[in-house]
């Protein structure tokens, strides 16, 4: 699946699920990723717990549900390979005009993809 041309052409819901270095599971609504030229995935994040998690276990799922009727969507398996804090990239690749708290860190995180399987069945695509 080219992932570029379906995040930018299909709506939905994302959640992020990271865990920390103890296996605690976290799960955080987040946006649409961002599909950079080389293939890696990246999401603007806040310091908040899933981005705090991926400091001690670089390893998250992504899971989009398709706006829609019926169950169609993706699942990205990612591993964390780099983060840049107060990007200036950040402002470029923002889809929101939500305001960020004066002086708050945002960081664009990058993360593999290390492997792609549809939202409902067991097989990889």
């Amino acid at each position: 699946m080219d992932l570029k041309s379906y995040f930018d052409n299909t709506t939905g819901t994302g959640i992020l699920s990271t865990a920390n270095g103890k296996g605690i599971v976290d799960a955080a609504i987040y946006a649409r990723p961002h599909i950079m030229a080389d293939g890696t995935v990246a999401f603007i994040m806040r310091d908040r717990l899933s981005h705090e998690n991926l400091g001690s276990n670089p390893h998250a799922v992504y899971l989009f549900i398709e706006e829609g009727p019926g169950r169609k969507g993706v699942r990205l398996y990612l591993t964390m390979t780099e983060e840049e804090k107060n990007a200036p990239a950040i402002e470029t690749l923002k889809r929101s005009s939500r305001p960020y708290a004066q002086g708050e860190d945002r960081f664009l995180v990058f993360f593999s993809v290390d492997r792609q399987r549809p939202l409902v069945g067991d097989y990889d695509e």
